[in-house]
């Protein structure tokens, strides 16, 4: 195992990827797996997670989250003068880049601060069946609203549209229903674990129910801060 650079190019170097397509899913959980304490992942967190949080949205086109997620966790843009936009600066990149909701039933308010607030268009990702007067609302309030399969979001779809907007790399942040999904369709590439030194007993874990068949995760990356393990997984 390896220390967490603590320099941003030294992070960044730790944690990139080749170019093209790449769907990258970053959680944190604790020792015995819970991936929340009282619904929010906050207490989980170290000053490390923290930086790898901001590393890996600096590397990615766009992030990649559920709606329930975003509601609990508070949501903002990703905005020029935040600590992401700066850092993207300094690794090259455009400062902003667009958060994509994942809600089957384009559970977005149109005066949500992803909206309001966006200097790029937040992106909602959702299916035939959700409401179509809100869908129509959202896409007036400035929301780029792809609509991705029937009566569910279909994500092999929803990647191939949003990589032809450009969206090729993306960090999915959950929650656990988004990454389950992923997981189910086959479309999540690379898994990026923290796990924090503390035990918490009960709630969600990562997948909240089992999937069709046992995935292969192969160990790239060890490195560690403070008793938090930072891990990259490969998946097949």
């Amino acid at each position: 195992m390896e220390p967490l650079p603590r320099d941003p190019a030294g992070l960044a170097d730790a944690y990139r990827v080749a170019p093209g397509r790449h769907l990258r899913v970053d959680f944190i959980s604790s020792v015995d797996g819970a991936i929340s304490v009282d619904g929010r992942s906050g207490p989980l967190g170290s000053d490390g997670d923290r930086r790898v949080f901001r590393t890996l949205r600096a590397l990615a086109d766009a992030v990649l989250v559920g709606a329930g997620t975003a509601s609990a966790e508070g949501y903002r843009p990703v905005l020029p003068d935040s600590a992401v936009g700066r850092l993207r600066t300094t690794l090259g990149r455009e400062p902003v880049m667009p958060v994509v909701v994942v809600s089957r039933r384009a559970s977005l308010r149109p005066d949500d601060q992803l909206v309001t607030d966006a200097v790029v268009p937040t992106v909602l990702v959702t299916c035939s069946s959700a409401d179509s007067a809100r869908r129509s609302a959202l896409t007036a309030a400035g929301v780029d609203v792809l609509v991705c399969g029937d009566d569910d979001v279909d994500l092999p779809a929803a990647l191939d549209a949003l990589a032809d907007r450009g969206l090729a790399q993306l960090v999915c942040e959950g929650g656990p229903t988004l990454v389950q999904a992923a997981l189910t369709a086959g479309v999540v590439d690379e898994l990026d674990l923290s796990v924090s030194p503390l035990l918490v007993g009960g709630g969600p874990g990562l997948v909240p129910s089992a999937l069709p068949g046992p995935l292969r995760a192969e160990l790239r990356q060890v490195l560690t801060e403070d008793g938090v393990l930072f891990t990259r997984y490969s998946l097949s």
